[in-house]
């Protein structure tokens, strides 16, 4: 089927480019294109997806650090002999 897209310059002029590197035509290199992006998403063998444990604690700040001035932080540690 023949249809017409619009491109920006930089995008076709590589496209080119890589059929012209790979000896190939431009409507291969978008067709290849296309197909990858559209096809699904196949999972590499032997890749586990890692799933995060969140842990919570419950606490807070220390009874007067103040965490919004750095300066104010560094006097509170320094008292509290760190």
């Amino acid at each position: 089927m023949k249809t017409t897209i619009e491109l920006p310059d930089d995008l076709l002029l590589e496209a080119k480019r890589k059929a012209l590197e790979t000896r190939t035509t431009l409507r291969n290199v978008v067709e290849s294109a296309l197909r990858k992006e559209l096809a699904p998403a196949v999972r590499r063998p032997g890749r586990r997806r890692v799933h995060i444990k969140w842990v919570t604690a419950p606490g807070g700040l220390p009874p007067g650090l103040d965490v919004s001035d750095r300066r104010k932080m560094w006097d509170w540690i320094e008292k509290q002999g760190g």
